[in-house]
């Protein structure tokens, strides 16, 4: 048998061809950059696995929007929408609808306005004005359906179809069933418009919806601070509504309040100057409504200021849906909400009663006209101010001269108090009084009633310039907003009811009042009697006011719009300069003397009234006489 033995070439070969693979292996080595890129490829495979193995399996409901992937999830959906399941096909996007006004982005998600933006509008620090963004606002339809199911039109994806009518731009946002049959938002928005049309339908639904399940619509907004003050602006923000009965009411303006009210016409999300109102034409039978306070705390940067809410039924018809509704989402500006016809002009605090009357029909024209020629809105509020005061000066005129003739007298009356002191003759001294007056032809109330009058014009314009949405960013002097306060100075601290800033027109208007009151005290002062035993010193009390309403002023009106503070003060001012006019150039004490000394030499016929008043005091003081001599 031959002897095997060791084949040198073999070994030689086995290493040559070793070398070479080594060297085929290194020179094609992945780079770091294809490494890199492997690794990722094989992590995504692993996800898309593992997401195979679970979200799309079931159906992907990130956000809450129910929306199919593939053919798994899709009968996933199926089994949790039922007949609406067509809506997990639909893409999450969004549609654009606006105007020179207006602009309303519209979400797949909910069919529901997702950003709401007043174009011609700012906030106070210059940022773009909204009513609503960054999900701040929800409307939401619950409804039943035949398979024993609940849904929320808020977590389902609605189908759009932008179109134009005309010169109005449609959007009609459709939850499908099928071709024909679907759930529909139809939004419509005229060219120049804050009002947009919108209605709720329906199409072939009678047998997919529960018709005896309620229907509920929810909407819920948290209002976003868009003034300087938040405080002030919480004061002017609330929930209005109207009654079918055309009541206008309101929710509490401070904390939290609730109301559960029947045939509401429409809800009104007020922000001080920006409303967002919804109308229904038919009207929400029943109604509950919730608003609340979000920040109390001037201090606090807050975002916003009160939270909205309404929850109502909706009525099928053969059930189905059928509502026709209206959004206005724009500014609260009486000239733009009156050409509506509603009474949604009334979200506009102008006073109740004679308070309002007197703004509608005066107030309102009157600034109206003059900024149709003046630029400059504080010159249109010291223009209205002259305005306001030379139609009362007659009033001053009247207060003043009652108050001349009252002085003129005085010393009679303290003749009397002097022939006739007491208790005992407290009767017959204040007929004596009444007799010499009614001889001069002079009443204590005649200097009460001007004064009086003049009161509705002074709270009319106290709710007149809050409200009023020109003034709003309307600079004058130091003031930058006549719709806010006019700081000139931050403190370091915040003083309770006060603020943390000093405000100049406050103060300016405080001065005023104080120096007004001072010269009214000295003319009531001679309209006055003299202090009777048991009666309090209106002196005294006089003085107290004199003190105490410009305090109050400064403190309260620190947070108040400039525009109102500038007002009283350049009103105050004019009264002063008036009453200094009539007291030198217009009233003679010594032609009003004269003029009381003839009164009293003529003939007086006694009225029926006087004269009942006099025998009921004769016999009052008969009665009185009789006393002590029964004791």
């Amino acid at each position: 048998m031959e002897e095997k033995k060791f084949d040198f070439n073999s070994l030689i070969g086995f290493v040559l061809l070793g070398a070479i693979m080594l060297w085929w292996m290194y020179t094609n080595q992945p780079t770091p950059e294809e490494l890199e890129a492997e690794k990722t490829k094989q992590t995504e495979q692993v996800q898309e696995t593992n997401n195979s193995s679970t979200v799309e399996n079931t159906f992907n409901t990130n956000d809450n929007v129910i929306q199919a992937t593939d053919s798994i999830s899709m009968a996933k959906a199926q089994s949790q929408l039922g007949a609406f399941a067509h809506s997990a096909t639909v893409s999450n996007s969004e549609t654009i609808l606006e105007n020179d006004l207006l602009k309303l982005v519209i979400s797949n998600k909910g069919g529901q306005i997702k950003e709401a933006l007043i174009k011609n509008y700012v906030t106070y620090d210059s940022l773009p004005l909204y009513l609503v963004k960054d999900n701040n606002a929800s409307f939401n339809i619950n409804f039943g359906t035949n398979d024993n199911r609940t849904l929320n039109t808020k977590d389902l994806l609605f189908e759009p179809s932008l179109s134009k009518s005309g010169e109005n731009s449609v959007l009609s946002m459709k939850l499908k069933v099928s071709n024909d049959k679907f759930l529909e938002y139809r939004y419509e928005i005229k060219p120049d418009e804050y009002m947009v049309d919108f209605n709720i339908r329906s199409q072939g639904l009678s047998s997919s919806i529960n018709s005896s399940q309620q229907v509920i619509l929810d909407w819920n907004l948290n209002g976003f601070s868009h003034e300087k003050s938040i405080r002030y602006e919480n004061q002017q923000t609330e929930l209005y509504y109207e009654k079918e009965d055309q009541k206008i009411d309101y929710l509490s303006i401070g904390g939290e309040d609730d109301a559960e009210e029947q045939d509401v016409n429409w809800v009104a999300f007020k922000q001080h100057f920006f409303s967002s109102i919804l109308i229904n034409e038919e009207g929400f039978k029943t109604a509950s409504l919730k608003s609340e306070t979000l920040t109390k705390d001037e201090k606090i940067d807050t975002t916003f200021t009160k939270a909205f809410h309404l929850k109502a039924p909706l009525a099928l018809q053969g059930g189905e849906f059928n509502s026709d509704m209206s959004w206005y989402i724009g500014p609260n500006d009486y000239q733009i909400l009156k050409k509506y016809d509603r009474s949604i002009k009334d979200v506009i605090n102008l006073g109740w009663g004679i308070f309002g009357v007197i703004n509608r029909y005066v107030f309102i024209p009157v600034f109206n006209f003059l900024q149709g020629f003046i630029g400059n809105y504080g010159l249109i509020i010291i223009l209205m101010t002259i305005v306001v005061r030379i139609f009362m000066s007659p009033l001053v005129y009247k207060s003043y001269l009652s108050s001349a003739k009252m002085k003129v007298l005085k010393p009679e009356m303290e003749e009397i108090n002097k022939r006739l002191p007491g208790k005992e003759n407290a009767m017959k001294r204040q007929q004596e009084t009444m007799a010499v007056q009614s001889k001069a032809g002079v009443s204590p109330l005649a200097g009460c009633i001007p004064a009086v009058l003049q009161m509705p014009v002074f709270f009319a314009l106290f709710k007149f310039f809050p409200a009023n949405i020109d003034v709003r960013q309307k600079s004058f002097l130091w003031a930058d907003d006549l719709s806010s306060y006019d700081s000139v100075f931050e403190l370091p601290f915040n003083i309770p009811m006060y603020g943390s800033h000093i405000s100049l027109f406050p103060i300016l208007a405080s001065i005023a009042i104080f120096f007004y009151m001072r010269m009214s005290q000295s003319q009531q002062m001679n309209m006055q009697q003299p202090t009777q035993e048991g009666m309090p010193d209106m002196q005294k009390m006089m003085k107290m006011m004199m003190y105490f309403s410009p305090v109050m002023m400064l403190i309260f009106f620190n947070m108040y719009a400039s525009s109102l503070s500038l007002y009283y003060f350049v009103s105050n001012l004019l009264t002063i300069t008036i009453m200094l006019v009539i007291k030198n150039y217009i009233i003679d004490e010594d032609k009003i003397h004269a003029k009381i000394q003839e009164n009293k030499k003529k003939p007086k016929k006694e009225s029926k009234f006087k004269k009942r008043l006099n025998d009921a005091m004769k016999q009052a003081q008969e009665q009185q006489a009789k006393q002590p001599k029964k004791k």
